[in-house]
C-alpha cells in the first residue's frame, strides 16, 4: 500500500504555509499553529488526508484499467514534477496553460488534437516536401504551439475519471470544470486556498519543489499500485480490506477531523521553521520569514 511518513512531509516541508496575513479563514481547522509570521499546516490531518487520496487513486484505477487521472500543475515549480510523474505512471498531465473548456467543451479540444496528429503525420509521410518553405515555416509554429499547450493529453480520447490538482487558485478554472461535470478532484491546498468544491483535500505547501514532487510522485505509485492490483485480481480484497479508512471517490471535500490534533514533535517543526528558506527556496513568503529571523 502507497503511503507517507511524517519524516518524509517534514523534510519536503508540507508544513510550511504562507504568510499569517494571505491565509484564507476556511483553512484555519487545517493549520496547527504561528511561528515566526507564517502559518504551520497540521501534518497529522496532511498524512491522514493524503493516506485516503492514496487509497481512493489505488482503488478507483483498481476497478478498471481503463480509468486515467489527469495531473494538473501549470506553475513553474509544478510543471516539470507533473509531467514525469504523469509519464512515470502512463496518465495524462496539463502542465502548461489550461485550456478554457478543455473539460466542458471537450469534443472541440479533441479537433485541436487531431490537428496536431495530423501536423506530425506530415513530416512523416511526404506532405511536407511539397510545400514551399513559407508554408512549412507557417505549419511548424502552429505545431509547437498545439504541442506546447496538449502534448500532455494527446492519447486522452475521454474525459478523465479524476483529476490531481496542485494550487487550487490558479487552477481554478479546472476545479470548476470539474465540478460541472462530476469529475472528482484531489487537490493540494496551500493557507491561502479554499478547499470548497473538492472531493479529496490534501492540507499543504503547494511551491516548495520537494513539496509538489512528493504529492506528484505519491499519487502516480498509488495508480501504479492501482494497476498491479488489477493485474494480480487482488482488487476486491484490497477494497474490502481498506472500506474502514477510505471514503469512495464520490465525497465532499473540507471534512476533516477537526477533533484531531498535531502529533509530530513540535521540536521537529520548531527546528524546521526557523530555517525554512533550504525547503522552500521557490516560496516568496518564506524568503521574508529568513530575512525578518
Amino acid at each position: 500500500m502507497v503511503t507517507v511518513t511524517m519524516k518524509e512531509l517534514l523534510e519536503a516541508g508540507v508544513h510550511f504555509g504562507h504568510q499569517v496575513r494571505r491565509w484564507n479563514p476556511k483553512m484555519k481547522e487545517y493549520i496547527f499553529g504561528e511561528r515566526n509570521g507564517i502559518y504551520i499546516i497540521d501534518l497529522q490531518k496532511t498524512q491522514k488526508m493524503f493516506r485516503e487520496a492514496l487509497q481512493a487513486v489505488a482503488n478507483m484505477v483498481a476497478e478498471d484499467r481503463g480509468k486515467t487521472v489527469l495531473f494538473v500543475g501549470t506553475k513553474r515549480q509544478a510543471q516539470d514534477a507533473v509531467r514525469e510523474e504523469a509519464e512515470r505512471s502512463g496518465q495524462y498531465f496539463i502542465n502548461q496553460r489550461w485550456l478554457g473548456g478543455l473539460l466542458t467543451n471537450f469534443q472541440t479540444v479533441q479537433k485541436s488534437i487531431r490537428r496536431l496528429k495530423d501536423l506530425e503525420e506530415m513530416q512523416t509521410d511526404g506532405r511536407y516536401e511539397k510545400l514551399t518553405k513559407k508554408e512549412r515555416i507557417k505549419l511548424d509554429r502552429e505545431r509547437e504551439g498545439l504541442n506546447k499547450t496538449l502534448s500532455g493529453i494527446k492519447g486522452m480520447n475521454r474525459l478523465p475519471d479524476a483529476v490531481f490538482v496542485i494550487d487550487v487558485r490558479k487552477e481554478e478554472i479546472a476545479v470548476a470544470e470539474a465540478n460541472k461535470l462530476g469529475i472528482p478532484v484531489i487537490a493540494v491546498i496551500d493557507t491561502n486556498c479554499s478547499p470548497e468544491g473538492l472531493d479529496y483535500v490534501i492540507p499543504g505547501n503547494d511551491d516548495a519543489l520537494r513539496a509538489v514532487r512528493l504529492f506528484a510522485s505519491r499519487i502516480a505509485d498509488a495508480v501504479l499500485e492501482g494497476q498491479q492490483m488489477l493485474t494480480e485480481g487482488g482488487a476486491t480484497a484490497a477494497t474490502s480490506g481498506t472500506s474502514e479508512e477510505s471514503a469512495p471517490l464520490t465525497g465532499t471535500a473540507g471534512e476533516a477531523d477537526t477533533g484531531t490534533e498535531m502529533a509530530a514533535a513540535p521540536a521537529d517543526i520548531e527546528a524546521t521553521a526557523t530555517e525554512p528558506a533550504a525547503e522552500t527556496e521557490t516560496s516568496e513568503e518564506n524568503a521574508e520569514v529568513v530575512a525578518a529571523s
